[in-house]
């Protein structure tokens, strides 16, 4: 019993670290209905402004720290919703979730400029560093601190919303912002001061963690995706659920972690996902300040452009005439490398073109996309090495698998939508990205590795690292083979998705993406389509997987790390959702500049964030509206031309 109860204190005390961060981003949400995915590398921020305001003064430092550190990402959190964050109130919430999620990549990069990579520890006072007895055991003076300050600042927090002028303006701006500003209040410095409270609150629980185990800059990336389960278990912000939430998520990971180490990772993640299926609104119900919106203004999609439909049409002629050459050049004009790159670019843009069938034309943001992507590679691999090397049977069965299991994710998540459909995306593929670590027979953290490729079927056929072709002064590597595969894969599955989307199933889904309730009212089953985009988005993800395995030789659960969710959604918009097409130049344009800037600079992470910020504010249309952009303003003069467009521009 004794033990049990020391375990239950361990959990108290992470779990109030939880409530931290948690409070914080449930009262952004709440207040400003803003899902902050950055808020994570805020409170590692936290702890690294701890580091170094601690060391210098020893002891007493810890203190300063705990009230500088704070206020200098207050501050900086304030700063954030500013310039990055106010230009975007009006549009979609989900564009709040792209562009922080452009910040993580910033804020983590800059944490690692300044700090470097290596874990760091700084000590907490002398005068918590002592224990205690409790109930005839003893117990650590700081972990009662962290349990103790946590409850406080929650506590305070709480008071200052419900019992003060200021927490009165910002309840009322949560419920009817206009009201508030036809009063006469400048709501928008109110707006600020919330983002950099929440922000502040989360360097708070960086500070008190530093002073508990070691800091390191993946800190950020480890803590959000708890956060984000507190919330929604608590009810999207709602406070009071934050902190309930926090604490039992912190009791009951530190429970499963002594008594059952199989469902640590996953336990908290299936809670999570019955909460959605069964009150989206969570434990605690709708945010306490907040009133229920309708339908959101959809997602920015592109356009034609500035060409014309025919003329798209040669341009992508000579993008894939450009694709069928680029090996004759090798050695020649370039390494081999090129050839390796352009691969993985075909790959990424057949994965970013499954993204889009959901997130252009059905307004769906997976954030779980990653899911079938590693599906797809971890059965492609499995395939190959117990049952057949088959490339072609090991393909099929990736696209089987991903499709069922998006049958299944898709049947029980459709049912919600919104920013509860981007929370169970996330939720079922860290549910399976934590899988892959408890199996031997997945590889655990090791990964997958040791198949033999070959192209051909029922043991006939030649292995893939051995095919390599010649004519004349031509000759054609095995590498080349492959990747004359990719690009004939990705320009048919391309052209497939394209006819489905010029069907009248893909003029469905725009209908369903600009408004569910007009497309039901007309007699359109809204779900039954959805599904069936989300099916097929699944079977591309898990081809593209497929192809990434046989590429590389090997499979890791990095395959199913949210953070390729994250990157993969920065491509689409990058490029310009609802095109096809576009996403898939986003893919190319990020593998490019990510292989370009890695090669000169550390910190190319944020470079590309910054990048993909900009474009978010000012040009969410994506890379492929950059003409119009240019036109509208004046730029460029086309106006002797006429363009025709068809009624959806993917070609």
């Amino acid at each position: 019993m004794s033990l049990l109860f020391e375990q239950l204190l361990n959990g108290l005390t992470i779990g109030v670290v939880y409530v931290l961060i948690a409070a914080g981003l449930s009262v952004i949400f709440g207040v400003m209905d803003v899902i902050n995915f950055s808020h994570g590398e805020l409170f590692a921020l936290g702890a690294y402004f701890a580091i170094s305001l601690a060391a210098p003064f020893g002891g007493p430092g810890f203190w300063l720290a705990l009230v500088v550190a704070p206020l200098l990402v207050g501050i900086i959190g304030a700063a954030i919703e500013r310039f990055t964050i106010r230009p975007l109130y009006g549009r979609n919430p989900l564009y709040q979730i792209l562009l922080t999620f452009g910040l993580v990549l910033v804020i983590a990069d800059i944490i690692v400029l300044l700090w470097g990579r290596q874990q760091q520890q700084f000590s907490g006072p002398p005068s918590l560093a002592g224990s205690i007895q409790i109930f005839g055991f003893s117990y650590s003076l700081y972990n009662l601190f962290i349990i103790t300050f946590g409850l406080a600042l929650a506590g305070a927090i709480w008071y200052g919303l419900n019992n003060t002028r200021v927490g009165l303006v910002i309840r009322a701006g949560a419920q009817d912002r206009e009201m508030v500003q036809n009063l006469g209040i400048e709501i928008d410095r109110y707006y600020t001061l919330v983002f950099g409270v929440g922000s502040a609150i989360a360097a708070a629980g960086g500070v008190v963690l530093g002073g508990y185990q070691s800091v390191s800059p993946a800190m950020g990336h480890s803590v959000i995706i708890p956060a984000f389960v507190i919330v929604v278990l608590g009810g999207l912000g709602s406070f009071r659920g934050a902190v309930a939430g926090g604490l039992l998520v912190g009791v009951i990971q530190t429970l499963t972690r002594s008594y059952v180490p199989l469902l640590e990772g996953l336990v908290v993640f299936l809670l999570m996902i019955a909460v959605l299926l069964v009150k989206p609104s969570g434990l605690f119900g709708d945010p306490e300040w907040q009133e229920a919106g309708g339908e959101h203004t959809t997602l920015s999609t592109g356009s034609g452009g500035i060409l014309s439909k025919s003329q798209r049409l040669r341009v992508g002629a000579t993008v894939v005439g450009a694709l069928l050459v680029i090996p004759l050049g090798t050695n020649v004009l370039y390494s081999p490398y090129i050839v390796s790159i352009t691969s993985d670019i075909l790959i990424w843009a057949l994965f970013a073109l499954s993204l889009d069938l959901v997130l252009g034309y059905a307004g769906l943001v997976s954030l779980g996309h990653a899911m079938f992507y590693g599906l797809g590679a971890y059965t492609t691999m499995l395939t190959m090495i117990h049952l057949t090397p088959s490339v072609l049977v090991a393909l099929v069965l990736a696209i089987i698998v991903a499709a069922i299991i998006a049958w299944v994710v898709g049947y029980l998540s459709i049912r919600v939508s919104g920013i509860y459909f981007a929370m169970i995306t996330l939720a079922f593929a860290q549910v399976f990205y934590n899988l892959v670590y408890k199996f031997e027979w997945t590889g655990s953290s090791q990964g997958l590795y040791g198949a033999t490729p070959m192209y051909g079927i029922a043991g006939i056929g030649v292995a893939v690292g051995d095919l390599s072709l010649s004519a004349g002064p031509i000759s054609i590597s095995s590498a080349e083979v492959f990747y004359y595969l990719l690009v004939v894969i990705a320009v048919c599955s391309f052209l497939l998705v394209r006819r489905i989307m010029v069907a009248p199933f893909g003029s469905v889904l725009k209908s369903i993406r600009e408004s569910q309730k007009r497309s039901r009212f007309v007699g359109y089953n809204v779900t039954a389509h959805k599904r069936n985009a989300f099916v097929l988005s699944g079977g591309l993800a898990g081809l593209a997987g497929g192809l990434y395995a046989i590429s590389n030789g090997f499979v890791s659960p990095d395959v199913l790390h949210w953070l390729r969710s994250g990157e993969l959604v920065v491509m689409a918009v990058l490029g310009g959702i609802g095109t096809l097409y576009g996403p898939m130049l986003g893919a190319g344009v990020f593998i490019f500049f990510e292989d370009l800037l890695s090669t000169y600079i550390e910190q190319w992470r944020m470079v590309l964030g910054t990048i993909f910020i900009l474009f978010v504010i000012y040009i969410p249309r994506g890379i492929v509206s950059i003409g119009p952009y240019l036109r509208d303003r004046g730029i460029i003069d086309i106006t002797e031309q006429k363009f025709e467009r068809s009624e959806i521009d993917d070609d």
